[in-house]
């Protein structure tokens, strides 16, 4: 399809202020100085707030969305890069490109049909349109009844947590490293390097809700907005035997109820709120003057209410092309268990050199940006039938 176009709304935030970025690091548990605290900002390269990269996910998630009546979508992963900071004070705007549609069976649908929806949605500097970064989502689309008979994820019983347990998590939060200014050179990493832990606690409605605080929702309306909305998209309520009320699919991270229409035991995480602790790994790693260039990250298992998660990796290559000095980390998620929730993948950080100087910024390919010139708005292209 590759037809690139101007989404016709935002998710959640059109600019980068201070408070914007703070809500947010709340949301994900992030407490780098360099997010948040305007003095200790100032002091660095910078010279004011900037956001972790994520935090673009606030401003727009996908391509696709609400609409595909009876139709679930699981965020399952995505690849990012990044070209520049996302400083305070920069206003946002998106351009988003649908590129391909995979259909292959899935557990999640039972013996029916999944669908993969991939797509990217290219983040701009709205005053100067310079690209500011860019991520390839992964999208799971599945029929709400299929994944509901399926059950594939019922019966996991909620884990039991005992004194022990609670005092290596404890532990484990009083020995987060945030490497903030001191500058990590390249020519101090080896290969075979440890990254992390970070950890995210046993997860919990109040998890999600300080999440939503600061990444925002497109679905979560109330009063007169919420029947407006319902007035122009009719089918959009889920229906919930359990309860016997219908109410927005996206209570699903919030309510078992609503999670078991879809064939999952207990109530979950969002899928970006993850890629942003696979992102505060990064961040907490790579210190103030380093850059994050790249992300992957699958999300494969489901991280249900009481789940506990654990990012860690591993420097797996260290190289120099020009003036960039890269390092590649092969990170990864499991649970409490030990069940891995998002699989090995590679990243990659650009670190400042002794020999080199400072970090130098990657740049986007000619295509990506002749895509986003040749963006129109998604409502003109719907009018004449392109899209």
């Amino acid at each position: 399809m590759n037809k690139p176009f101007i989404p016709s709304g935002i998710y959640y935030n059109n600019e980068a202020t201070a408070d914007t970025i703070r809500h947010y690091v709340d949301g994900i548990g992030d407490t780098n100085p360099l997010f948040r605290d305007a003095a200790y900002a100032k002091k660095t390269k910078y010279g004011r707030i900037i956001a972790p990269g994520t935090f673009l996910f606030t401003h727009q998630w996908t391509a696709t969305g609400s609409g595909l009546t009876g139709i679930h979508g699981w965020y399952s992963g995505g690849d990012w890069e990044w070209y520049r900071p996302i400083y305070e004070g920069t206003k946002l705007a998106s351009v988003a490109i649908i590129r391909d549609m995979e259909i292959k069976e899935g557990r999640m649908a039972g013996s029916g049909n999944i669908y993969i929806d991939y797509g990217d949605i290219v983040y701009l500097n709205a005053e100067t349109g310079e690209i500011l970064g860019k991520e390839l989502y992964h999208i799971v689309w599945a029929e709400r009844s299929a994944a509901g008979h399926a059950k594939k994820e019922r019966g996991r019983p909620k884990h039991t947590y005992t004194k022990r347990d609670w005092l290596q998590i404890l532990e484990a939060y009083d020995h987060e490293e945030i490497r903030g200014s001191e500058p990590r050179y390249w020519e101090d990493v080896n290969i075979g390097d440890r990254v992390g832990p970070v950890i995210k606690e046993p997860l919990s409605v109040r998890d999600e809700l300080v999440f939503l605080m600061g990444a925002g929702s497109p679905y979560l309306k109330t009063h007169k907005n919420e029947f407006d909305y319902e007035a122009r998209h009719p089918r959009f309520l889920e229906y919930v035997e359990e309860t016997g009320e219908a109410d927005a699919p996206e209570l699903v991270h919030y309510l078992d109820q609503f999670a078991r229409v879809i064939g999952v035991e207990r109530a979950y995480d969002y899928g970006n709120q993850r890629m942003s602790w696979l992102c505060n790994l990064f961040t907490n790693w790579m210190g103030d003057d380093g850059f994050l260039y790249r992300m992957s990250g699958d999300e494969r298992a489901f991280n249900m209410m009481g789940d506990t998660t654990i990012l860690e990796g591993k420097v797996v290559r260290k190289y120099t092309q020009e003036k960039c000095c890269f390092v590649d980390i092969e990170a990864w998620a499991k649970n409490q268990t030990g069940e891995v929730t998002m699989p090995p993948n590679i990243s990659t950080i650009i670190l400042p050199s002794h020999e080199k100087g400072s970090v130098a910024y990657p740049e986007p390919s000619l295509q990506l940006m002749d895509e986003v010139k040749r963006a129109r708005p998604l409502d003109e292209l719907r009018s004449e039938g392109l899209i």
